[in-house]
């Protein structure tokens, strides 16, 4: 199965011209003379970025969110590209309104008309993995209805398989396949695509969101009315939002684009450091932005976690980076094991000042991250630093925070808006407001355990080896029988010398 889709994949690359995009080289002259020749019947009228998101759309669901992420990055990709592949954001096409109706049949095993007062077959936003209806509960609520694709798992399945045997191929044949870790990054990817696929999950990620952002001037969540959830269906509140990117539509509205740009780094930095559970699919279709200026984010499948030990060490990294203090991000990259432990680290402080130094202090606009990030792979490859697979979903979530905050502030200064924020989570990390909040955190454990204790202790000496009780008990009494014979020897002893005494005074 993986051959003919192997043979799919480069059929499609083949009927759409998108060799252009890799054979452009003159080194490579001859092989496009041979395309050309193969495919003579091809006449193309649309432009190439048309042409690249028609195929990555029939690719199926992995190529369009490949196509999402690159569209976030127009300093990454020409802007013809940038443009059109902004279409796979929320312009996926919708599948049929009968195939809508009865998937709602098959989740609740009854008519859409029984389940709402009101639903629209045809779907108000079309992604890869599924799409939104909006309906209206028989309370009067309106409520935005999500339901997955039919058939998309073994799609799914089958094309994580060829991507699993790529990066098996790439582990082999490419000299960087092992620091690279390939198998383990689409592994990750895998795992999150899978909880995609189970809108039960979804659910639960939206509602977790939103209890961590409740009452929150930044975030707002849509509430999930968990009676009508099922892993094919997931019914939420209706927000009504403005589109992220629809800039003009935003002044318009009177939103300040300069608070709004540093509010999304904020509530980056907020999701990640403070939570350690954040939103990792914010590309500008899954973000809206209401009257008042708040943020609402949907589209709840991808999310990521970090450890406490992630967040600590991701924090370091960032605000010595903020800091230019490139020697403790050096240690800290060796500490951590993320490079050689035979790495020096005047070396390596030297590499991160020379990548990390032309990017301070500029605007988003100025920034040329192509380069930086061009640049901060040679370096990696220099030092043997290792993909962490773990990350790979923050890496994303950077990438798309980055061309959010291009969109809406090309002025903003990532670093400067960032660096206070940081500053302020270092400070409770450590020192008293840390002890107190670890005190606060684990005193109910405390008070729940006090008055058990003598019960424990008891349990422990009678149950916790008994055996190994009677065997400490067994060896006392021996030691008391050894003592209880020296004992008698030396009262015979003392008994004979006294009565020697007595004879001799007699």
């Amino acid at each position: 199965m993986r051959v003919f889709r192997t043979l799919r994949i480069l059929w499609i690359a083949a009927s759409h011209g998108l060799e252009e995009f890799f054979l452009g080289h003159e080194r490579t002259r001859l092989i496009r003379q041979l395309m050309r020749v193969l495919f003579f019947w091809r006449r193309f009228r649309e432009p190439r970025a048309v042409r690249l998101r028609l195929a990555l759309e029939k690719l199926g669901p992995i190529f369009i969110k490949f196509g999402q992420v690159l569209s976030t990055r127009p300093d990454l990709i020409p802007p013809d590209l940038a443009i059109e592949l902004a279409k796979l954001q929320d312009r996926v096409p919708p599948f049929a309104p009968e195939q809508a109706l009865a998937i709602i049949q098959r989740a609740y095993d009854k008519p859409a008309d029984a389940v709402f007062a009101a639903f629209e077959p045809v779907a108000v936003a079309s992604a890869s993995v599924a799409q939104v209806h909006k309906a209206q509960l028989h309370s009067g609520e309106t409520v935005a209805v999500k339901i997955i694709r039919p058939n998309i798992r073994p799609v799914i399945e089958k094309d994580l398989a060829l991507l699993d045997t790529l990066a098996g191929w790439l582990t082999v044949l490419w000299s960087d396949g092992r620091r690279l870790r390939p198998r383990e990054v689409v592994a990750e990817f895998a795992k999150h695509l899978d909880d995609e696929l189970d809108l039960m999950r979804e659910a639960a990620n939206c509602a977790q969101l939103g209890r961590n952002f409740k009452g929150s001037q930044l975030l707002a969540v849509p509430a999930v009315h968990w009676d009508y959830c099922t892993p094919e269906a997931m019914v939420m509140q209706w927000m009504g939002g403005t589109p992220v990117a629809q800039v003009e539509e935003l002044r318009r509205r009177n939103i300040d684009m300069k608070w709004l740009g540093r509010a999304g780094v904020e509530t980056f930095f907020t999701q990640v450091f403070r939570d350690g559970f954040f939103h990792a699919d914010m590309h500008p279709g899954n973000i809206q932005v209401l009257d008042d200026g708040r943020y609402v984010a949907l589209d709840f499948g991808i999310m990521g976690t970090l450890t406490e030990a992630d967040k600590a060490y991701l924090a370091q990294n960032f605000l010595a980076f903020l800091q230019r203090d490139y020697r403790t991000v050096a240690r800290a990259h060796i500490e951590a094991g993320w490079v050689p432990a035979g790495t020096r680290e005047d070396e390596f402080e030297a590499a991160m000042r020379t990548i990390c130094e032309p990017v301070f202090g500029r605007p988003l606009k100025e920034i040329s991250f192509g380069k930086f990030l061009l640049r901060l792979f040679q370096t990696s490859r220099r030092f043997g630093m290792e993909v962490q697979p773990q990350l790979v979903l923050l890496q994303k979530t950077l990438l798309n925070i980055e061309g959010l905050g291009r969109t809406l502030d090309p002025d903003l200064d990532l670093w400067e808006t960032g660096k206070p924020f940081l500053e302020r989570w270092m400070q409770e990390q450590i020192g008293w407001r840390a002890l107190k909040r670890q005190i606060t955190a684990e005193a109910p454990q405390w008070a729940a355990l006090l008055p058990q204790l003598p019960r424990l202790l008891h349990q422990r000496l009678a149950s916790d080896s008994a055996a190994g009780l009677t065997q400490q008990l067994a060896a006392v009494e021996r030691e008391l029988a050894r003592a209880n014979r020296w004992r008698g020897t030396l009262s015979l002893l003392l008994a004979a010398l006294l009565a020697l005494v007595v004879f001799r005074i007699l």
